[in-house]
């Protein structure tokens, strides 16, 4: 079933099958959804069951995943920018240019993720002590650093092959893989964590190992698939070390800035974990459920991301810039809506949370207040992802997103709110509310960003074959 375009000089005329196009969004962004409401799943699992048995266990975990979280924000760079080409390479059906990128993806990701597998493994106190100065909260973040940290290369491997074949349309596999791990983590968490079947009780090392062997599990069905089920986009172990030099400047030029976005996002967000882990225990506490309420409210939205990035750019790498304009006009619209509906979860679900949750009063209280911001931060949040990570990386645009996020979290909210609690000793909320201040922000000049249309280019090469 395809998609038909006529398009003429003096009007540019598309014609568009509304229910064909949603009919193709509903099939990405369905598996999509239910991967981030799985991997928010496996985070929930933790954030519920280390609740229950303390706030310094919580903090020490949510903190130490800050690590991991920065990692997989380089990753996530690596990967988005590969499948800027991967996308447009699929439009014009040309797998082995994107077996050659899988090889370069794999080859830095793997690299990135030895480097961080030796930080947590070597230096896991230092690190802790840049997102907090308590020592119980360092203390348990240590001991769940240097389990965790050996599953670095794995999940760098199983994140890089899942995002470029779903580049080419193969969603599925990734849902399958991440329901099996939530399975996994979460079976093995409420097991060891509390000592279940005459176990001991492992506390933060449980939901540790729970994490460790659910990323083996992750590791051992993606090797199944790529050995025995994708006969379409192979892995070549050559392409890991023979690069083709024009795709190795191509995917610089478009992944470097996005690598370097995800990067210095990442950075400004475990830079506002660390202001909030210096204001205490009861913030971090409150702070740690709160994001996890958020990645449920988004869930679809940044599925809807990702669906632009794959059908926007299947579309411009077949030439079809019209058609290509229209479909981000929808998109737009589906962000729009799912941001309001994912504000209105989080008000929803606020009560049952707060009721749920072993939190001191002070906890309690910060836990109210931030889900309030965080019902209008959902909504800025959607459009700018759907525009930012979906849109503008399909046509090439992968600069615009590093330098609308500096500017709005390092030169605004991260230095205002830095001031604000070291320096003028302003409240926690007060505090808060200038550190989510920077998708609020974002949001005019991204639609500006939008409909000048500076974003659609066609980045593939004739000459790769």
């Amino acid at each position: 079933m395809k998609f038909t375009l006529k398009q003429t000089k003096k009007s540019k005329r598309v014609d568009f099958n509304r229910k064909i196009f949603y009919g193709q969004v509903l099939a990405l962004i369905v598996p999509m959804a239910l991967q981030n409401l799985i991997n928010v799943g496996i985070t929930g699992a933790d954030v519920i069951m280390l609740g229950r048995v303390g706030e310094k266990v919580l903090s020490g975990a949510s903190l130490a995943n800050q690590v991991q979280f920065i990692m997989l924000l380089i990753l996530m760079g690596i990967t988005s920018g590969a499948t800027v080409l991967t996308a447009q390479y699929w439009g014009k059906k040309d797998t082995k240019a994107i077996e050659k990128i899988m090889g370069m993806a794999l080859l830095f990701g793997i690299g990135v993720a030895i480097l961080f597998t030796l930080a947590a493994l070597c230096i896991p106190q230092l690190l802790m002590q840049i997102f907090s100065h308590d020592p119980e909260v360092i203390a348990e973040g240590v001991k769940y650093l240097r389990i965790v940290g050996i599953s670095y290369v794995l999940v760098s491997i199983t994140q890089v092959y899942l995002y470029i074949v779903r580049s080419t349309e193969r969603v599925l596999i990734a849902t399958f893989v991440y329901l099996a791990s939530f399975i996994t983590n979460v079976t093995i968490n409420a097991v060891l964590i509390f000592g279940l079947f005459g176990l001991p009780k492992m506390g933060v090392r449980g939901a540790a190992i729970g994490t460790l062997v659910a990323r083996i599990v992750e590791i051992t069905i993606v090797f199944f698939y790529a050995k025995f089920k994708n006969r379409e986009v192979r892995v070549r172990i050559r392409y890991l070390f023979k690069l083709d030099p024009l795709l190795v400047r191509d995917f610089m030029k478009y992944s470097l800035p996005v690598v370097l976005n995800e990067l210095m996002w990442g950075l400004g967000t475990s830079a506002n974990a660390a202001i909030i882990g210096h204001l205490g225990s009861g913030a971090v506490a409150a702070n740690s459920i709160t994001q996890v309420v958020r990645q449920l409210a988004m869930v679809i939205a940044f599925g809807v991301s990702n669906a632009a990035a794959i059908m926007l750019g299947k579309t411009i790498g077949e030439k079809r810039t019209e058609l290509a304009k229209k479909y981000g006009d929808e998109f737009l619209k589906i962000s729009v809506i799912l941001g309001f509906l994912g504000g209105l979860l989080v008000l929803a679900i606020r009560p049952f949370i707060a009721a749920n949750m072993a939190l001191g009063e002070e906890a309690q209280g910060y836990l109210t207040f931030m889900f309030y911001v965080m019902s209008y931060f959902a909504l800025c949040q959607a459009i700018n992802s759907t525009l930012v990570v979906g849109v503008f990386r399909s046509g090439g645009d992968t600069k615009f997103g590093l330098i609308i996020d500096v500017l709005s979290m390092w030169c605004c909210s991260i230095l205002i709110g830095f001031l604000a609690a070291f320096v003028f000793k302003w409240s926690v909320p007060v505090v808060y509310v200038i550190l989510l201040s920077d998708e609020v922000i974002k949001v005019p000049i991204c639609l500006k960003r939008y409909f000048q249309y500076k974003w659609l280019h066609n980045v593939t090469r004739e000459e790769i074959s």
